[in-house]
């Protein structure tokens, strides 16, 4: 489910850009998905205790905050499939801040997959680039930034703030990044375009959409698969996304081949022996 809402985010991205601006589409991001939390999570905000909110903080900042901005400026120079390519690289960059910042502890075999399918998406990149060169790959450090503050979430979240619900993690972290998207926005001139920008208008139900379903009901999923597995578990599912992205691209006129296709293999192989478990002997 998480691997179809969060494929399904980079196209509505790429369709509300047509309207929006980067500032723009990232602050409403927020903005809404902050509101649509508020609305279901208020309340589940009181088990929340005043040692929580320095971790809460932090993980608001890394994960609910910079990265709408940072994904919406990457996909103004990269197609919506090589976006989400990009983003697979949260597994590495989780087991990385997990060893070296949380005293994280993973197996041979998942450090393998990691690796396998971190080989998948390098595959994927390069059978893009081949096909289309004229787009600004720099802009995939945005996206690399992005997977950084995911890690830091993941992590954050298993060490530090098992004890709370997914919706109230979920509510805080936005509660945390919504006063500096109001601020975003306004100073965005947002409010000065609605009234006469006919492509806002169009395009606005996309920005709902990956509002709602792609940012608030997919990040207390997300929370509440980090409760139930691993770190690395969790993080895996970025391995599947860029399945769903590129065939929403490729609906939308973006071109794949079929050495992205054997990318796509390659990573689904990875994110098995992830979370294949050991058999049990006596």
């Amino acid at each position: 489910m998480l691997s179809f809402i969060w494929g399904s985010s980079f196209i509505l991205i790429k369709k509300a850009l047509i309207g929006f601006t980067p500032l723009q589409l990232g602050g409403l991001r927020i903005v809404f998905a902050s509101l649509t939390l508020f609305a279901f999570g208020f309340r589940s905000m009181s088990q929340i205790k005043s040692a929580d909110w320095k971790w809460l903080i932090i993980a608001g900042f890394t994960s609910s905050f910079f990265p709408p901005f940072l994904f919406a400026l990457a996909q103004t120079q990269l197609d919506s499939g090589i976006t989400s390519i990009f983003n697979s690289i949260v597994p590495l960059m989780t087991t990385l801040v997990g060893i070296a910042l949380f005293g994280a502890i993973i197996s041979k075999r998942q450090v393998l997959g990691v690796f396998i399918g971190l080989f998948g998406t390098v595959a994927l990149i390069l059978a893009g680039m081949e096909f289309t060169p004229d787009q600004n790959y720099w802009y995939a450090i945005f996206i690399l930034l992005s997977a950084l503050g995911y890690a830091f979430n993941i992590n954050i979240i298993k060490r530090h703030l098992a004890h709370l619900g997914p919706l109230s993690i979920t509510t805080a972290s936005f509660a945390v990044a919504f006063v500096p998207a109001i601020f975003l926005v306004s100073y965005s001139g947002f409010f000065g375009e609605i009234t006469n920008n006919v492509q806002m208008h169009d395009t606005i139900w996309y920005l709902l959409a990956l509002a709602i379903l792609g940012t608030a009901w997919a990040n207390i999923l997300f929370n509440k698969l980090i409760h139930i597995s691993s770190a690395v578990f969790a993080a895996s599912v970025t391995y599947t996304i860029p399945l769903v992205a590129v065939l929403w691209g490729v609906w939308d006129g973006e071109r794949i081949n079929i050495y992205q296709l054997l990318g796509g293999a390659i990573i689904l192989f990875g994110v098995w022996l992830v979370n294949k478990k050991k058999k049990v002997t006596n």
